[in-house]
C-alpha cells in the first residue's frame, strides 16, 4: 500500500485544564506515531463555539494531527481510543490530496 497523507481532526472538551489537554494531545500523538504513521504536524486550531450542544458543551478546542502512513493501523486505533474517551467530544478523518 502506497503511503498517503491524513488529517485527524479532534474537539476537546472545553474546561480541561491546560496540564490535562497536553497530556491528552501527547498521548494521541504518541498512537498515531506508535502505530507506523509520521506526524507532520499536531498543532491546536482554535477554540469555537458549536452550532449545536455536544455532549453537554457549546464550545470546544480544536486540534489537528497531519500525518502520513501506508497503513490504517494508526488511524483505527486512533478512532477506538478517541470514542473511548471523554475528554475528546467529537473526531473525523479525512484523506488530504497530495
Amino acid at each position: 500500500m502506497e503511503e498517503k497523507k491524513y488529517e485527524i481532526t479532534y474537539i476537546i472538551r472545553p474546561d480541561i485544564d491546560d496540564a490535562a489537554k497536553t497530556a491528552l494531545v501527547e498521548r494521541f500523538d504518541k498512537v498515531v506515531s506508535d502505530n507506523n504513521a509520521k506526524i507532520i504536524d499536531s498543532k491546536d486550531w482554535s477554540k469555537r463555539k458549536f452550532a449545536y450542544e455536544i455532549g453537554g458543551y457549546n464550545e470546544g478546542t480544536y486540534h489537528i494531527i497531519n500525518l502520513s502512513t501506508d497503513s490504517d493501523e494508526a488511524l483505527n486505533e486512533f478512532d477506538r481510543l478517541a470514542k473511548i474517551n471523554d475528554d475528546i467530544l467529537r473526531h473525523m478523518t479525512i484523506v488530504r490530496e497530495g
